[in-house]
């Protein structure tokens, strides 16, 4: 079928938005109808890393509707709403676990389909298509059930768009992973649309001292109609000791976004004795650390891919918050047709916005 989409030809050319044809659903696939999608930090660094001769469509955070599914899909129909997410095998032991970010085949799934695997053509020629299992800066998408939540019709498919990846990563990383008890104290490092959604989901579950540490004034400022109750300018000198001073002694969790190592060096030492710091942005390959501060305060270090949850779960949850006001989406999302994306990508980079969601409506 004849479809446009952006496409990406190399780290320093503009996005193209093109004519374009896409395959129709094969067994176990569904085609979809994109209302929204996210831009996401891992699509500007994945344009940055594919060479030019290699265009790809990317895009990881879509929603729309469902127009037709392949053999054997039983899950959607047509004229389902959905949510569009990363892609899983359902059947690796992590995903048996309820951990499918940390699937067997997750880089087979995700990185994209090249060559003649792939499910779209510009010019005739194949492009890498089925970026993180739909490649959704395009009208349409061929996609696999486990890419897919249903959600009710009357859900704001451009306001939550961005659930798909980076609002999970962020809520997830708090509401999964360093799962912050009734008045525990958070430190949240970099602001983000994934330190945002971690501020809110620190505020959903009832944190007590929630910390925001940012270098942009605005952001700072956002972070604090959002419910942090103390800012801090990661610019100046000595945040830790100033996040001591605000919290009594230092965090109980804390999250970076950033994957800057004097940054993540900070949050380690914001943190109170048997503190948590959790890790989701891919930043610097190797980082600096003092063993000792981890060993001699019973710290804890670790990773975290896509809010280790289980979207078929989680995206629930999100959802629940976002139609009770946990997740005012309005305040962090700027909306583009998909003919400015170059503009809205300069504004991400920018920080002019803090999370950038294409339309095709």
């Amino acid at each position: 079928m004849d479809i446009i989409a952006a496409v990406a030809r190399g780290a320093d050319a503009p996005f193209t938005v093109e004519a374009a044809t896409l395959r129709p659903p094969g067994p176990g696939e569904v085609l979809v109808r994109v209302v929204a999608a996210g831009i996401c930090h891992t699509d500007l660094s994945a344009r940055r890393n594919f060479p030019a001769d290699l265009p790809i469509v990317l895009g990881h955070e879509g929603a729309g509707v469902v127009e037709a599914v392949g053999d054997g899909v039983t899950a959607v129909a047509t004229g389902d709403h959905v949510l569009v997410t990363y892609s899983s095998c359902g059947a690796c032991r992590y995903c048996a676990a309820g951990h499918p970010g940390y699937c067997a085949e997750w880089v087979v799934r995700n990185g994209g389909r090249f060559g003649e695997q792939s499910p779209l053509r510009v010019g005739g020629e194949p492009v890498v298509g089925g970026f993180f299992g739909q490649s959704s800066f395009a009208s349409h998408i061929v996609t696999g059930v486990r890419n897919l939540v249903r959600v009710g019709p009357d859900v704001n498919l451009t306001r939550t768009a961005a659930f798909g990846c980076g609002i999970q990563t962020g809520a997830g990383a708090v509401a999964n992973v360093l799962r912050p008890p009734a008045g525990a104290t958070v430190a949240i490092f970099g602001t983000g649309g994934v330190g945002m959604a971690a501020l809110l989901a620190a505020r959903a579950l009832g944190a007590g001292t929630v910390v925001a540490v940012d270098i942009a004034p605005a952001r700072l400022e956002l972070a604090r109609a959002l419910g942090a109750d103390v800012v801090v300018d990661g610019a100046e000198p000595d945040v830790a000791a100033r996040i001591a001073d605000a919290t009594h002694g230092g965090v109980s969790h804390a999250l970076d976004t950033t994957g800057l190592a004097p940054v993540i060096a900070q949050a380690i030492d914001a943190l109170a004795p048997l503190g948590t710091l959790a890790l989701v942005a891919l930043g610097e390959p190797t980082l600096p650390i003092e063993v000792a501060k981890l060993i001699g305060q019973g710290k804890t270090l670790r990773g975290c891919l896509e809010g280790d949850g289980d979207p078929q779960h989680f995206l629930p949850v999100l959802l629940d918050w976002f139609r009770r006001g946990l997740f005012p989406m309005d305040r962090l999302i700027r909306t583009y047709p998909l003919g400015k994306i170059n503009d809205a990508v300069a504004d991400c980079a920018s920080g002019a916005v803090v999370k950038p969601v294409l339309t095709f409506e």
